[in-house]
């Protein structure tokens, strides 16, 4: 366990996805309730199994709503990703490799639950035991299952407003290069709270995009056409706001004045393009930046250079919107 190998992780998404549109409810003071699971592309790593056994929504002026596996969520008739250490199969726990849900992909979670109309103060995700990377970067090139705690067994996310006689529709998305850290001296992986945010699925969209080679050899620190196809040569950030300036883009875990918004790795495809992927965006004014560092430790302020940056504005769709880095480098 090393920065290495916590750097091999980018940007998992928790999306929870209500379906959209209006409801007629018999009684006015309902709202409809669903939770999909989401992923963007993780790198270096041949699954990441998060376990889940509970979704609890606080406040609203009575004690916590509870949906629990088993109960009020079924369990896959196949769920054995989440086991105890003798290799049997926890009871009431759903786990999902989230790497078999990129981009605007999902899983449904939870569909159609009803919940009081109201103003909600946390959406707490309570995990349970099992949940593991599998990575390939042990000393001998092989497979090895590295497990993931989570403090309290909860992730405490944002609130929401319910309103009556409507469907909520949102996407908790982890950057797992910002919220999971590998403690020195121990032998498994943390998965905190930051980098873990809450957005509304009705003004998300998703971005795709492409490096051109020319640029990758602008650095000399980019690898280009690599025969391991699975290791990324490059990684792309993304900032609120437009026009900003190289020098004042934070990393995961940096002192500078923009902290990233996400990020994700750049692979090449085998042929002749480098392609990078990020879904369930907020809308709104971005700036894209590209390095070849791959020593981002959230927990430190690492030396990383963005060489190239380019605007971006994300909208409102299913369809991602396309970025491609071609120009000069950043002043």
């Amino acid at each position: 366990m090393n920065k290495l190998m916590l750097t091999t992780l980018v940007a998992a998404t928790l999306s929870l996805a209500a379906c959209g549109g209006s409801n007629s409810n018999d009684t006015n003071d309902l709202a409809q309730f669903s939770l999909g699971i989401s992923d963007a592309p993780v790198d270096n790593a041949e699954s990441v199994v998060a376990c889940f056994n509970a979704i609890e929504l606080t406040g609203n002026g009575s004690s916590p709503r509870t949906f629990t596996v088993g109960e009020d969520i079924e369990v896959p008739e196949e769920n054995d990703l989440c086991t105890n250490e003798e290799g049997q199969p926890i009871t009431n726990t759903i786990g999902i490799n989230l790497l078999e849900f990129t981009g605007n992909e999902s899983m449904m979670f939870l569909e159609d639950a009803e919940i009081e109309a109201g103003q909600y103060g946390q959406l707490r995700l309570v995990m349970a035991d099992g949940s593991y990377v599998m990575t390939d970067t042990n000393s001998d090139g092989e497979a090895e299952k590295v497990s993931i705690q989570v403090p309290s067994n909860e992730l405490k996310l944002d609130g929401f407003i319910a309103d009556a006689g409507g469907n909520l529709n949102f996407t908790v998305e982890f950057d797992l290069r910002n919220s999971m850290t590998n403690p020195v001296g121990q032998s498994h992986y943390i998965l905190k709270p930051r980098g873990v945010r809450l957005v509304d699925n009705s003004a998300v969209g998703h971005l795709k995009g492409s490096v051109a080679e020319g640029a990758l050899l602008f650095n000399e620190t980019c690898t280009v056409a690599p025969d391991d196809e699975s290791q990324p040569v490059a990684y792309v950030y993304l900032y609120e706001g437009s026009d900003l300036e190289a020098s004042a883009l934070a990393d995961n875990g940096g002192n500078e004045e923009n902290e990233p918004y996400a990020s994700t790795a750049v692979y090449f495809d085998g042929v002749d393009t480098y392609d990078f992927a990020m879904g369930f965006i907020a809308t709104g004014d971005y700036t894209a930046a590209l390095t070849c560092n791959d020593s981002d430790n959230p927990e430190a302020d690492d030396d990383i250079e963005f060489f190239l940056t380019e605007n971006i504005t994300i909208e409102a769709s299913s369809e991602p919107i396309e970025l491609e880095f071609v120009g000069a480098a950043s002043e």
